[in-house]
């Protein structure tokens, strides 16, 4: 199953908004096939296993890291490929969320005569589809805050300068991670004071789609995000933005999203509503320290990854992560779990779940 959730996780980036899934078939104590989901629309990874086996697979035993299919979607059943190969046991890390499966397709297995075992290795196979769960049960993106500071919790200095307060691990990390979503959005603050193109700039990886929140029309027309076609992106505002720009902005290629105003800026909330209906699973935040705390108060953000800097800028004018009002009492902050800790050479990446 752990050779199972490898495979797996090659298909990082290029199955959204379906899940990650990896699947070992073993008969005599021997791996005689492997297979992954490895893009979206394409076999999934109990098909292409089956497909790599060179000899009989009769008796064989299969792991897999989410519960077969059993209904057609893009392909056939995976549980109707299953059962006709005659592989005797399944072992199913855990069961698929979409309640399309959920259950029916071990129930199937059970039902053609295979032996059937669940939870091996399940809270890894959830962690590797965190995406997958929370859109699939929610029609939601899964959001993730990104930041990168110094070690006395900087994001830029009292002059706005940020170019660059991370290492190049750090930041070849951040671009496979926009690689691995669907969407990266960012302030127009961001968009004016950096002019970021907002792309993933590594082999293998497509980019995002670019989503800047602008509740009232300041996006320049001449900006990277509007006329760098390598990317589409979504402009989301309010009746604030001029109808004039708003045309400006969609004759370019813009979408631009007019949404309601929550106390004076562009509703979060519904503007994940609207992303998760048009079939959007996954959204980094990349804003700055306003946008942040925003996220952060809508309650929006699922996770949150910090990389952090061994720098010291000091400044009270200087910029932070987080903005805004702020909390009033600290028995009222925002509590992070499930904490996890990598290194990037000199750099720190810490990550952790909004504890809801």
């Amino acid at each position: 199953m752990k050779r199972a959730l490898q495979l797996a996780k090659l298909g990082l980036g290029h199955t959204n908004p379906n899940p990650l899934v990896g699947a070992v078939i073993v008969k005599n104590g021997r791996i005689i096939g492997e297979g992954y989901h490895e893009y979206y629309g394409g076999p999934h990874a109990e098909i292409n296993a089956l497909k790599s086996v060179k000899e009989d697979v009769i008796g064989a035993q299969l792991y897999v890291t989410l519960e077969p299919c059993c209904h057609y979607g893009k392909t056939p059943p995976c549980v109707d490929a299953i059962v006709k190969s005659g592989i005797k046991d399944v072992f199913i890390a855990m069961e698929d969320p979409n309640k399309l499966v959920s259950g029916k397709g071990i129930k199937h297995l059970k039902e053609a005569g295979l032996n059937v075992y669940t939870g091996l290795l399940k809270e890894e196979a959830e962690k590797i589809n965190e995406i997958f769960i929370k859109y699939i049960t929610t029609k939601k993106p899964y959001v993730i805050l990104k930041s990168a500071m110094t070690i006395d919790g900087k994001i830029a200095t009292y002059t706005g300068d940020s170019k660059w307060i991370t290492n190049e691990k750090s930041r070849e990390h951040v671009h496979i991670m926009r690689g691995c979503v669907m969407a990266i959005m960012v302030g127009v603050n961001t968009v004016i004071k950096d002019n970021p193109y907002l792309t993933a700039r590594i082999d293998g990886f497509k980019n995002p789609l670019r989503v800047v929140v602008d509740s009232r029309g300041r996006i320049p027309l001449e900006a990277n995000v509007v006329i760098d076609k390598s990317a589409k992106t979504i402009v989301a505002t309010t009746d604030m933005m001029p109808y004039k720009k708003v045309k400006a902005l969609r004759d370019l290629g813009v979408d631009v999203f007019v949404l309601d105003k929550l106390n004076g800026e562009v509703d979060l909330k519904k503007l994940m509503d609207m992303l998760g209906e048009r079939g959007i699973d996954s959204v980094i935040i990349e804003g700055g320290g306003t946008l942040n705390y925003s996220a952060l108060k809508e309650g929006i953000v699922d996770k949150v990854m910090f990389y952090i800097a061994p720098k010291i800028i000091g400044g009270s004018n200087s910029l932070t992560p987080v903005e805004g009002k702020g909390i009033d009492l600290i028995k009222d902050a925002i509590m992070i779990e499930k904490l996890d800790v990598k290194r990037f050479d000199d750099d720190i990446l810490i990550e952790g779940y909004i504890k809801k």
